[in-house]
Formats: structure tokens, C-alpha cells, sequence
């Protein structure tokens, strides 16, 4: 049974974050009415948070584009496991680069598991901190992003004109 709540909401400039966690750690961060949302989400009252100053201060550090201090733990509860391998590997992917579904397959030692890349990308529990909206087609297009294209475009301009 999943032990998670809501946590907090915080402010951002692409709207209000909702955060999910457990006494292990976040174990979801969803923009407001993205796909994929919990749908117990939008109707919780956060209830104070063990993480909360800690992912406040990682998230001020990285809309402003300062040094980023160290996140807190990840506890994710979800997915099978083929989807936490392709999260894990999300992880890899540097700020201000991107990698296509396809290398990521490629990666993981599975060439023909594109589609089962894109499943687990678009299910990403965690946004931001597990970054995929690094993710991009084979062909360099902006591809899906449960919190909308709008906002990968301005995540990736973000983190490419970081200094």
C-alpha cells in the first residue's frame, strides 16, 4: 500500500508544484493538472513535510539558476521495474542536455524498447528532479511532456542559457 501524501505545493514560475512524499523521501512532484497527476492530488490539504525546505531550497536554487544544493531522497513507489531502470537513467542526463528516447533504450542494453521508454518517461512521478524533459524524438523534436510542451520548451531554454 503506498504510504504517500501531499506534502506541499510550491509556487514556481511555470505554476504551483505539487509534492508527494514519504518518511523515505519525495515520491511525487507534479505540476498542477498535469497528465498523470494523482487524481486525490488536487483536492489534498498538504500536511506539513519532512522535505519540503530542502526541495524549496533545491527549486529556488534552480529557477534562479544558482549553484544547485543536494536534493532530497527520491522514494519512488510506483512503476514496474523496466520503468525505474529508464527513471534511473533519467537521472544521468546532465542539465542542459538532452537524449532521445531511442539512446536511452540503447543505454539500458534493450535497442527495441523505444515505445517502453516513451511509457515510462510520460509516467515520470517526479518531475524536475528526475529530469525528463531532457527527453527528445530521434529527430530533435520536443516530443510529450505530461506537464505540457509549453513547459519543457521553457525548461530546456532554461537549463541551456544556464551560466
Amino acid at each position: 500500500m503506498k504510504q504517500a501524501r501531499c506534502a506541499a505545493v510550491f509556487a514556481t514560475p511555470l505554476g504551483d508544484l505539487w509534492m508527494t512524499e514519504t518518511t523515505k523521501g519525495v515520491s511525487g512532484l507534479y505540476f498542477h493538472g498535469q497528465q498523470h497527476e494523482p487524481t486525490w492530488l488536487s483536492g489534498a490539504d498538504p500536511w506539513g513535510s519532512q522535505w519540503a525546505g530542502k526541495l524549496r531550497a533545491w527549486l529556488d536554487a534552480y529557477f534562479a539558476k544558482a549553484e544547485l544544493p543536494t536534493p532530497p531522497p527520491l522514494h519512488v513507489e510506483t512503476g514496474t521495474e523496466l520503468q525505474r531502470e529508464i527513471w534511473q537513467a533519467l537521472l544521468k542526463i546532465p542539465s542542459g542536455s538532452t537524449c532521445s528516447y531511442a539512446q536511452i533504450a540503447s543505454a539500458l542494453g534493450r535497442p527495441k524498447a523505444v515505445r517502453a521508454v516513451g511509457a515510462a518517461v510520460g509516467k515520470n512521478p517526479i518531475s524536475l528532479l528526475i529530469p525528463c524533459h531532457r527527453v527528445i524524438g530521434s529527430s530533435g523534436d520536443l516530443t510529450g511532456y505530461a506537464g505540457g510542451l509549453d513547459r519543457k520548451r521553457w525548461l530546456l531554454s532554461h537549463e541551456a542559457t544556464w551560466s
